[in-house]
């Protein structure tokens, strides 16, 4: 089978197509065929060993010294089931399912356990928009409802409003019944406020902590909010929370403890089956859209890397196998 492999950190250049073993299901996996997947923020970081602040050693060590311990990237994906173990019954063959794979889904097949982080893909939905849901709905989802504790009524303010995880922050946090102001670039306002946002910012144009208004969550998803700004605009009882954090935000949280100032609350979100199966019942109400930035043929993946690591994709970005099946609104 084809597949995206990366032998070596480095830039987008060290990616490259071959042709790898295809994988059989243990009796507890199924196989699946891959029609689309995301090239996450994650990916991109693996490849280029580019792990944040005090990551840079444990990544390292986790990940691979010198290259990746597994060369196959891939996080997330959307297919059908081609084979299943002999102790399987949660999914037939032939069924579409999306989810996360943890890795190795840069290729046309992936094995994955039947009982972990997977769900039936709702018809109606491409398998592209499937995709796209998977990584950046789970870590909002969690992010908002685990470690911001977000209530109806709340005032909260998504940093990245556009962006992999940001796109699908606002459309649930209007879901919990917050009040949501979303920061964007110019090019991307008119997406936010489709997406549902009462309010939008322009972050070229304003700077989003001078506005004066309080807030009882500021919500980062890209890194660009530090909590030294975060805090003018946060209630006294409330939370920051970035996805992304180093030292530094170790450091202000305690300090934030002891002073009794707003909250940091610094957290990693999982991967669970209860949340996947949790966006796919929003996505087949149609509470819940995938956002797609843009698609690459797996052949042209580095392009798609690229794209990632500007940081200005709006929604997913996704590379497509060439013999994918057709979408359903083809």
């Amino acid at each position: 089978m084809r597949a995206a492999i990366t032998d070596s950190y480095g830039d987008a250049d060290v990616l490259s197509i071959a042709e790898i073993d295809r994988p059989e299901p243990g009796d507890d996996e199924i196989l699946v065929k891959v029609f689309a997947a995301p090239v996450t923020t994650a990916d991109w970081r693996l490849r280029a060993a580019a792990f944040p602040g005090i990551m840079a050693l444990p990544g390292r060590l986790m990940m691979g010294l010198t290259r990746p311990k597994n060369p196959v990237l891939g996080l997330a994906f959307a297919g059908r089931v081609v084979a299943r173990g002999s102790d399987v019954s949660r999914f037939r063959l032939g069924d579409p399912v999306f989810g996360f794979s943890g890795a190795g889904a840069h290729a046309e097949y992936l094995t994955v356990k039947a009982d972990g982080p997977v769900a039936l893909k709702p018809k109606a939905i491409t398998y592209e928009k499937a995709a796209a849901v998977p990584f950046g709905g789970v870590s909002a989802l969690v992010f908002l409802r685990d470690f911001a504790g977000v209530k109806p009524g709340q005032k909260l303010l998504i940093n990245g409003a556009s962006g992999g995880v940001g796109a699908y922050a606002v459309q649930l946090a209007k879901i919990m019944g917050a009040e949501v102001t979303g920061v964007a670039g110019t090019d991307n306002l008119d997406l936010v406020r489709a997406l549902g946002a009462d309010r939008v910012i322009d972050y070229r144009k304003q700077d989003v902590s001078a506005s004066g208004d309080l807030y009882d969550v500021v919500l980062d998803t890209v890194g660009k909010l530090p909590y030294t700004k975060a805090r003018r605009i946060l209630k006294k009882t409330g939370r920051y929370v970035p996805l992304e954090f180093a030292g530094r935000e170790i450091l202000q949280a305690l300090l934030a403890g002891l002073t009794g100032g707003p909250k940091i609350v610094l957290a990693v979100s999982g991967d669970k089956r209860e949340d996947i199966e949790h966006l796919a019942r929003l996505l087949e109400t149609g509470e819940l859209r995938g956002i797609v930035d843009s698609t690459y043929p797996l052949a042209d993946i580095a392009a798609a890397h690229r794209r990632v690591e500007t940081r200005h994709a709006k929604g997913a970005v996704i590379v497509t196998m060439e013999d994918r099946e057709p979408s359903p609104d083809q």
